[in-house]
């Protein structure tokens, strides 16, 4: 476990006044313990948590089927097994914190993760204790990185942004979209991620749908092709999309990615501490209506161990909280996307990068490609 975010955390109970801080969402699980239980993100019964008590030593729980695994990541932290098929996983919990001598403790739980029937059986196993939720102050830690967090989603990035820039390379006319699939996911491999998250591969009339993975559509003259993929190293995720055209642009799409571009380099200059998320997005929207080209409802979000964290650069900067805003803070990392699906022509673009929030302005991650003409295939 990293000493850094274990701090936070000891921060945090102190002013919630908590006597300890138990995680069971994926994201949660990883920015406690450094890795993911794999199959805990698939199957949401097989619980993994990280119990950190305030001032004591930090514990592990998890399903039997991801023992040998956790026990590999974290051999010198204390683990509570529970068995898939003849456990009730929050009994077994229950007495692990009985064991750790907070059976009548204030407990911060992820009440918007745990299901409610476990949130149930769990209180009834701890009677005398108070289960408080405590979600939107993890997503809060959560916001402000580290620097060994900023530097391996710097690495994320650039894995992300040169396996597109490679599987781009390697097709031409006539090629499939499940060509640059195979191309971009073999490459996000090699260069060293340990998985993938939303891959995105849409050419010609698909480029105007958000979120569509690749076809045995062919390559055509003229088409243009949105390509996006988060790589993913021990939970945390960073993602980029490129565009690009074969062989010929079609009308409008060189003047449209121009505005794009124009848009990056505009949110780049405006992000600094103490910016206003909205202040950025509205500024974005004036940009597309020099255009007439309509906007989604935000143009970046937080990044890290969930695909989509909050600030948000959009309307509304905080979930849950509509007709408010959030300012900008150093080391914040926020992926940031230029985009327009309906342009009006056909065809969709979008220029995803993701950045670094410093002391005086921002810092481009996602510096492998340079994006600031339309790529080329064929």
């Amino acid at each position: 476990m990293r000493q850094a975010i274990l701090d936070k955390l000891q921060g945090l109970m102190k002013v919630r006044s908590l006597d300890a801080v138990i995680t069971s969402s994926p994201e949660n699980f990883g920015y406690v313990a450094g890795f993911v239980a794999p199959s805990q993100p698939l199957m949401r019964h097989r619980h993994a948590m990280a119990i950190v008590p305030a001032g004591g030593a930090p514990g592990l729980f998890c399903v039997d089927m991801e023992e040998t695994t956790v026990k590999r990541e974290a051999p010198d932290t204390p683990l509570s097994v529970w068995r898939e098929f003849s456990d009730d996983p929050m009994q077994v919990l229950a007495s692990t914190l009985e064991g750790m001598g907070l059976a009548r403790a204030r407990l911060g739980l992820e009440l918007d993760y745990l299901a409610a029937g476990d949130f149930a059986r769990l209180a009834g196993f701890l009677p005398h204790a108070s289960l408080i939720g405590v979600e939107k102050d993890l997503s809060r830690l959560r916001q402000i990185k580290t620097p060994d967090e900023v530097a391996l989603i710097r690495r994320l990035s650039r894995i992300a942004d040169q396996a597109i820039s490679d599987s781009l390379a390697a097709v031409r006319a006539g090629d499939t979209e499940l060509d640059i699939a195979a191309v971009l996911t073999r490459r996000i491999y090699e260069l060293g991620a340990e998985n993938f998250k939303l891959l995105i591969v849409a050419t010609g009339e698909r480029s105007q749908l958000p979120n569509v993975g690749p076809t045995a559509r062919k390559l055509q003259r003229g088409d243009v092709c949105r390509v996006e993929i988060f790589s993913v190293i021990g939970g945390y995720q960073a993602g980029v999309c490129r565009t690009a055209f074969v062989q010929e642009a079609p009308p409008m799409a060189e003047e449209i990615w121009r505005l794009m571009v124009e848009c990056k380099y505009a949110i780049l200059d405006r992000i600094r501490p103490g910016a206003s998320c909205l202040e950025v997005y509205r500024d974005f929207i004036a940009r597309l209506e020099t255009m007439n080209l309509p906007p989604i409802s935000f143009v970046g979000h937080g990044i890290g161990l969930h695909l989509h964290e909050d600030p948000y650069i959009g309307e509304t900067p905080i979930l849950g909280e509509p007709g408010g805003d959030a300012p900008i803070e150093e080391d914040m990392v926020l992926g940031f996307e230029p985009l327009c699906y309906r342009t009006g022509y056909g065809f969709g673009v979008q220029n995803k990068d993701v950045l670094h929030v410093t002391a005086d302005g921002a810092t481009l991650l996602s510096d492998y490609t340079n994006t600031d003409t339309l790529i080329r295939i064929g």
